[in-house]
């Protein structure tokens, strides 16, 4: 009974020994450390050293958006226009084709006519005297000035047209007076349409106002 026991367990431990000697060494015949299927792992002081890109770099786009040129603008003045509803007309048909747009009075002087006199005398008596010499000249159509700027001359008349006031300083001169002409004027109002328009939007008031004697000059900005 003992011996048959103990050739068991001799048995059984050379089956433990064999077993570790075929299992227990690692990496036995060349053999895989990893299952199958699963990938080796390694330390990163074993992996290879990438090789550097020899791709360019990418330039930079060359279609970006470019800034827009400043826009330019002109300025003028139309005019003068007669009345302020000209003014307003003009304005209005105007409107849409200018950036800004500006109405403005001015006063200026206007000729009203040519007067023909004799120069103020030292008084009034004297004015008197000279006005009854004209008389007897067959000199007609006058009048002693009493105030204003020239008191004590002697009017001869006002006109329109300065050959006719020539005429008459003329014939007055061959009686033997010392007849005079000069240009009278008076204040009047005159309406501008000032505008600010862009460079190169084909501006054309004249299309659109339609008064006449009106006129353009460039002007300040506003």
């Amino acid at each position: 009974m003992f011996l048959r026991l103990l050739f068991v367990l001799l048995s059984a431990l050379n089956i433990a020994v064999g077993a570790w000697l075929l299992l227990g060494q690692p990496y036995a015949r060349g053999g895989n450390p990893t299952d199958p299927g699963v990938t080796e792992l390694r330390l990163l002081s074993e992996l290879p050293t990438p090789a550097a890109s020899t791709q360019a770099p990418i330039p930079a786009s060359s279609s970006a958006t470019a800034t827009p040129a400043a826009i330019s603008y002109s300025c003028l003045a139309l005019g003068p226009f007669a009345t302020p509803q000209d003014l307003r007309t003009a304005r209005q048909a105007l409107t849409t084709q200018a950036t800004r747009l500006r109405s403005r009075q001015e006063q200026t002087s206007q000729t009203s006519g040519w007067w023909v006199y004799l120069p103020a005398a030292g008084s009034r008596a004297q004015a008197l005297e000279q006005a009854r010499q004209l008389g007897a000249h067959n000199i007609g159509d006058y009048f002693v000035v009493s105030s204003g700027d020239q008191p004590n001359a002697i009017s001869l008349g006002v006109f329109k047209d300065p050959a006719n006031a020539r005429k008459r300083r003329d014939e007055v001169i061959a009686a033997g007076f010392p007849a005079r002409m000069s240009e009278r004027g008076e204040s009047v109002p005159e309406y501008w349409l000032d505008l600010v328009v862009a460079d190169g939007s084909h501006f054309d008031w004249r299309s659109r106002i339609h008064a006449s004697g009106i006129g353009s000059h460039s002007t300040g900005c506003f």
